[in-house]
């Protein structure tokens, strides 16, 4: 079969999609083009398995609307696959119609002659509402839970066996978590199953899934070209109740420590990767962690690229930290969210603010460079609640404690407990999904709309402070951390105007 995995063009005055992004969705002023695992993961499967695979990321290549329409109508391919996330699902059905029926800009139908293809969706707003988007689209099919690679491969190994393109000696039967139309009606296969096998995963075929077009602009590479790969899927704790990813990883897996290092050496030695970024919601810890640095070291990879992760506050000790500098881990993404102990408890971080300073100070000494991601408006938080956030994460910085951060709205995602309880309490100024985008609040608060817009520029102000700027012109040891700062003060300006009320952007460079 031909399959087209794509992300298609998407325009809004924000900024541009990050899509890729594993959990949250953010518009960005300063481009950024964040490599999509578990999707290219999924094309390299398909591939594999003997289909023809077309990657399109419509916003990284530049790729008009237009564009993208009369590719699909040159190409034909028999299922085309979105991601989808809950700010532009709005836009993804626009497309999903188009594709499938009347499209006015290339003449009165897209497909004048010849078979329509049909069209996936997958991701986490699709998961929590699969329904929605069958009422709101001509949408085919929606894979639900987050090995929609495994369960792609699924799908186009029974559509190929029920058309006769890919013919088999046994029929093939659908896995649990797919739903489609029959009949007029929409059914499911059942509730989706986390029982696939990572490990028999191929390595994502880079050149496929055109990896250099998210090897340079990325905020978190101090050195490029720059690569993500995800180890385990997705956070070993996954129960804050903010994040919608529990819902597609309600359990935890974690390939084998050696497929990873395997890939680490594939990686350097046929594409020369100079830093990876590991996108699993919560990195390994224990003995799989010791296992990796062990690998690093004695590979000699920690000689040869810088290692990044997403790290729990409160996960590791001083020898850990340690062990991870000596294997060349650099940036370690923190989620701080609060600095507020009754906010830490209600979204369910079990962790006490104290382990915050501790676990900063600690990776900092190792010789590792924290990175914390803090969240404003909460509902139940007061505006000096909000402040003491503030204070926290600019002492953190100012001090060197913490390397850099990110400072967003806080958006209850459906699919997750927050969205729950904001429904049930009626907390929710909104229910239109343009603005769950950690832009603006969608929840109700005492905090006025324009503070909190302020607490998050206040944030990225921290940037510009005296201290904050010596200590980093002090840190410069080589040519890297002079590009990187270079690099990174265009995305602290980007980011400043993100949380401007009057915000107007495009996606073109």
């Amino acid at each position: 079969m031909k399959i087209l995995l794509a992300y298609p063009p998407l325009k809004n005055e924000k900024g541009c999609p990050t899509l890729g992004q594993n959990r949250q969705f953010q518009y960005f002023k300063e481009p950024t083009y964040i490599y999509p695992v578990v999707p290219a993961t999924a094309a390299s499967l398909l591939k594999k398995g003997g289909h023809q695979v077309t990657w399109l990321d419509c916003l990284a290549e530049g790729v008009s609307h237009d564009d993208f329409l009369r590719f699909i109508k040159t190409e034909k391919p028999d299922l085309i696959a979105f991601e989808t996330k809950t700010p532009v699902i709005k836009q993804i059905w626009s497309i999903v119609n188009e594709v499938k029926g009347h499209t006015p800009s290339l003449g009165n139908s897209l497909w004048s002659s010849g078979a329509v293809p049909r069209v996936a969706l997958f991701g986490d707003h699709v998961t929590a509402l699969p329904e929605e988007s069958f009422a709101n689209s001509q949408v085919d099919f929606i894979l639900t839970g987050g090995d929609y690679d495994f369960l792609l491969l699924n799908l186009c190994d029974y559509l190929g066996h029920s058309l006769g393109v890919k013919p088999s000696e046994n029929p093939v039967s659908l896995e649990k978590g797919i739903y489609y139309r029959q009949d007029g009606r929409i059914v499911n296969t059942g509730s989706f199953l986390l029982n696939h096998d990572l490990d028999s995963l191929p390595f994502i075929d880079r050149d496929l899934t055109k990896w250099r077009q998210y090897a340079y602009k990325n905020g978190n590479f101090k050195r490029t070209p720059g690569t993500y790969v995800m180890s385990g899927r997705d956070c070993w704790w996954g129960k804050c109740t903010f994040c919608s990813w529990p819902t597609l990883y309600p359990k935890f897996r974690a390939r084998s420590a050696r497929n990873v290092l395997d890939e680490l050496e594939f990686l350097i030695s046929n594409y020369h990767i100079r830093e990876i970024m590991d996108d699993t919601g919560c990195f390994p810890v224990g003995e799989w962690l010791k296992e990796f640095c062990r690998g690093m070291v004695s590979r000699g990879i920690n000689k040869k690229a810088y290692f990044d992760c997403n790290m729990r506050f409160g996960a590791l000790t001083f020898e850990e930290f340690k062990l991870m500098k000596k294997a060349n881990f650099r940036l370690l993404l923190f989620g701080l969210e609060s600095a507020n102990q009754k906010t830490m408890d209600r979204i369910n971080k079990n962790l006490k603010v104290e382990r915050v300073i501790e676990d900063c100070k600690a990776a900092t000494k190792a010789g590792l460079f924290p990175h914390i991601t803090i969240m404003f408006g909460y509902p139940w938080e007061s505006f000096e609640d909000a402040s003491k956030t503030l204070k926290l994460g600019s002492w953190l910085l100012k001090k060197g404690y913490a390397y850099t951060m990110q400072a967003t709205i806080v958006i209850p995602y459906p699919g997750s407990p927050l969205f729950t309880e904001c429904k049930s309490k009626g907390w929710l100024k909104t229910f239109d999904w343009d603005d769950y985008d950690m832009k603006n609040p969608v929840m109700r608060s005492d905090i006025a709309d324009e503070q909190l817009l302020k607490l998050v520029q206040g944030m990225y102000g921290v940037s510009f402070q005296p201290e904050f700027l010596l200590r980093k012109v002090f840190s410069i040891r080589d040519i890297d951390d002079l590009n990187y700062y270079l690099r990174a003060s265009k995305k602290v300006f980007g980011h400043i105007f993100d949380f401007h009320k009057k915000q107007g952007s495009t996606c073109s460079e």
